[in-house]
């Protein structure tokens, strides 16, 4: 089982940058697929980014190119740098994880965070 806990996020003008964080607690971090999800006001939560056990990569189109997402197995930590951002970015940003590989459907992910709030203004 795996505690995760969200940090980084805040106000930032279009075109600047965030860092989010997830630390993670529990046994066997290495061997979860973990991914960032999103959810604005009014919408569904949707995939942002997700990275597999064995570190591949995935990104949600609108982000692809702006945003990285990153592992550490060392420090069973998560990271999110999101440059370029954008006033649609602006969102609840929640951290996840689930065994070895990445699925973009949010309810097949086992565990989550309690979420960061990012907003980009115009």
């Amino acid at each position: 089982q795996l505690q995760l806990v969200e940090s980084g996020g805040g106000l930032v003008q279009a075109g600047g940058s965030l860092t989010l964080s997830c630390a993670a607690s529990g046994r066997d971090f290495s061997k979860h697929a973990l991914g960032w999800f999103r959810q604005a006001p009014g919408k569904e939560r949707e995939f942002v980014a997700g990275i597999s056990w064995i570190g591949d990569t995935y990104y949600e189109g609108s982000v692809q190119g702006r945003f990285t997402i990153s592992r550490d197995n060392t420090k069973n930590t998560l990271t999110l740098q999101m440059n370029g951002l954008k006033p649609e970015d602006t969102a609840l940003y929640y951290c996840t994880a689930r065994m070895y590989v990445v699925i973009r459907l949010a309810d097949e992910w086992d565990y989550r965070g309690q979420g960061t709030r990012v907003t980009v203004s115009s």
